[in-house]
C-alpha cells in the first residue's frame, strides 16, 4: 500500500491545493493531507478551522484523510507510516526551496521519498496569501477557492474588520 503525505498550511485551501489533492489521490492508495500547525506563523485560520474546511472540500474522496501536525515533516511521515511526500510546484522559485527541503528530508529519513507535481497552469499564479488579500478587500473569491472556503473567508474577514469596499 502506497501512503503519501501532502503537507501544507492551507490557510486557506485554494483550487491550486485541490488540484494537487485530486491528482495525488489517483496515484496513491491513501493520501494524508497534513495541516501544519506552525507556531512561528500567524495564520488567519486555526489548525482546527483549516482541518474542518479541508474535510468539507475533500469529503467525496475516499482515500483522502486530513490530519493536523507540528514538528518535522519526516517525523510526521514516519508516524503516519507514509513512504512518500508530495509537494506542489507553481514556479521555478518554488523548486529551489522544495529541492532543498526534499534533500534535507531525505538525509533525515532515507526511506521517505519526495515527488513533485506541477500545479495545473490555470492555478500556477494562485497562493493562499493572494486569496487572503482578495478576501480582505471583499473581492470575488469564487474562481480561487471552493464555495465552502469562500463562506468561511467572508465570515473571518467580517469578524476581523478587514478592509472592505
Amino acid at each position: 500500500m502506497l501512503r503519501a503525505i501532502y503537507p501544507g498550511s492551507f490557510d486557506p485551501v485554494t483550487y491550486g491545493h485541490m488540484d494537487i489533492i485530486e491528482r495525488s489521490r489517483k496515484i496513491v492508495d491513501e493520501l494524508i493531507v497534513g495541516v501544519l500547525c506552525n507556531k512561528a506563523k500567524m495564520p488567519l485560520f486555526s489548525a482546527e478551522e483549516r482541518v474542518k474546511m479541508l474535510e468539507e472540500v475533500t469529503k467525496e474522496f475516499r482515500n483522502v484523510r486530513i490530519v493536523p501536525f507540528n514538528g518535522l515533516l519526516v517525523d510526521f511521515a514516519a508516524g503516519m507510516k507514509a513512504d512518500l511526500i508530495i509537494r506542489g510546484l507553481r514556479a521555478i522559485t518554488d523548486f529551489e526551496y522544495e529541492l532543498q527541503m526534499s534533500q534535507t528530508n531525505h538525509k533525515l529519513e532515507p526511506n521517505v521519498e519526495t515527488m513533485f507535481l506541477t500545479t495545473s497552469i490555470e492555478y500556477s499564479y494562485l497562493s493562499s496569501t493572494t486569496v487572503r488579500e482578495i478576501a480582505a478587500f471583499g473581492g470575488d473569491l469564487t474562481q480561487f477557492v471552493p464555495e465552502a472556503v469562500a463562506v468561511e473567508l467572508r465570515k473571518k474577514m467580517s469578524t476581523k474588520g478587514e478592509c472592505k469596499k
